[in-house]
């Protein structure tokens, strides 16, 4: 049976209600009957007191005979429910307010010890032997002058106070039902807001773990568990995209590998077996050797994407011109513009601009931007590279007037292997990780890129860099 947290926490509260009764049955019986003890002898004394100042003190003085005594102690033990003795320094008892008087037959308590009843002015137990039960006993010495002419003893069975102390534990235990009862409220409460959620979560991760991320934790609350929830169909709702995301992952690269491989391999073995005359097979070695530099572009973006995610890319940051940067790689585009007859329009705030940023990375984003711009704008065209400052910022601008993005797939251009539906007839030698590249390396520079675009009128890109620091 696993030890479960809300079977550990009934058990440590069902112990908590029995250490309870123990404590009142052991700790606060036994506290309470010795208080009550102290408070009856106190209140005994201070009727031996007045009897022996009244009754006890005019017998020995001979101003009273003990017959006379004797009478008024009777009354005296109806009136206080306690039993009177008078005894001698000897130990024998001259008068007892439940017997009959017998001057002539005392009886004798044997061991009666005076200094010890001095010591104490109350004792619990059979009083030397004289009593079968339990006997609360208080001691008050009858001095006349300095003289200690004898001993008042007034004896009240523990009975009585043990059941004093009985209906006061009554009480206590009434009391601590009735806590315990209320308290139960707080198991209720633990089981409905606590125990079942975190079944609830617990089923959830268990389907999380066996791969089902469409699995929805239904728990709607404003607290931590609610938050906690909320966080786990968060976490396996982006489990899920990634699952798919890496299926799609898979199931792109595999077609853009497979696509040239089959081709590469029915040229090959065209030429192998004759079916491509010797005269044409240099066209369609140039065809081969076209495609394995595409599955080499292929393949060196994703080891740099996989550099770029896996943050083992180290930056080598300086000062440096943006402008010039741009003015260089829009020169490099100039054979591809001259295809299309597109012109590249540079708008650049300033003589010099400077960043502080990897200049090579840089380069490679421009180079993708501008790249990418040239595929999808229509021909007798403009590409239009800005830049402007705000703040502590510079923003970098590179904007078309091409096909334009579907709104659709605004967000999915950044995912690898992504290729607008409508374009891959079309780019064949595109890898679809170009923007995965662009974002990664922004990314890594702490900065923000960010697309605007509208269908059949044209797209923007829009990066950001810090600008240059003094000595850097």
């Amino acid at each position: 049976m696993k030890h479960t947290l809300y079977r550990k926490f009934l058990l440590a509260y069902i112990l908590f209600g029995f250490l309870s009764f123990l404590t009142i049955a052991l700790f606060t019986s036994s506290v309470t009957l010795n208080h009550l003890t102290a408070q009856k002898a106190n209140d005994l004394y201070k009727e031996a007191n007045l009897v022996s100042s009244q009754y006890a003190n005019s017998y020995y003085n001979n101003e009273m005979e003990l017959s006379t005594v004797h009478s008024h102690l009777k009354v005296l033990d109806t009136y206080m429910s306690a039993q009177i003795w008078i005894i001698s320094p000897q130990g024998d008892i001259i008068a007892n307010s439940r017997e009959k008087l017998d001057t002539s037959h005392p009886v004798h308590i044997e061991g009666f010890n005076p200094t010890a009843a001095t010591q104490s002015f109350y004792r619990t137990g059979n009083f030397y032997g004289m009593f079968e039960e339990d006997t609360l006993s208080v001691i008050y010495p009858i001095t006349s002058g300095l003289t200690v002419k004898g001993y008042l003893a007034l004896h009240t069975p523990m009975t009585v106070i043990t059941q004093s102390r009985d209906k006061i534990l009554n009480i206590s235990y009434i009391s601590l039902c009735v806590i315990f009862l209320l308290s139960t409220i707080i198991v209720l409460v633990f089981t409905s807001m606590v125990y079942f959620p975190l079944r609830k979560i617990t089923a959830a991760t268990n389907e999380y773990a066996l791969g089902n991320f469409k699995y929805q934790l239904s728990i709607h609350k404003d607290d931590e568990i609610g938050q906690l929830a909320n966080s786990l169909n968060f976490m396996a709702s982006e489990l899920d995209a990634s699952e798919e995301y890496q299926k799609r992952f898979i199931s792109n690269i595999s077609h853009d590998f497979r696509s040239p491989l089959t081709s590469m391999k029915g040229y090959l073995e065209a030429m192998l077996d004759g079916t491509i005359p010797t005269e044409m097979q240099e066209k369609y070695l140039n065809i081969v050797l076209t495609e394995t530099a595409r599955l080499t572009k292929l393949t060196q973006s994703m080891l740099q994407l996989n550099n770029l995610t896996s943050k083992e890319l180290m930056l080598e940051k300086t000062n440096f011109d943006i402008n010039k940067v741009i003015k260089d790689t829009a020169a490099s585009f100039g054979g591809s513009c001259m295809k299309k007859n597109l012109s590249i329009e540079l708008i650049l705030t300033g003589q010099s601009m400077l960043v502080y940023a990897d200049i090579s990375k840089i380069q490679q984003v421009l180079y993708n931007l501008i790249d990418n711009a040239i595929k999808f704008s229509k021909d007798n065209s403009t590409i239009t590279v800005e830049t402007t400052e705000k703040s502590e910022k510079v923003f970098i601008s590179v904007k078309d007037t091409g096909i334009g993005i579907p709104k659709q797939s605004i967000n999915q251009i950044w995912d690898r292997f992504y290729k607008i539906d409508t374009s891959r007839g079309k780019d064949k030698k595109g890898t679809g990780l170009g923007l995965s590249i662009v974002k990664e390396i922004i990314q890594v520079h702490n900065e923000n890129i960010n697309v605007v675009s509208t269908e059949g009128v044209g797209t923007e890109f829009i990066f950001t860099l810090g600008k240059a620091k003094d000595g850097a």
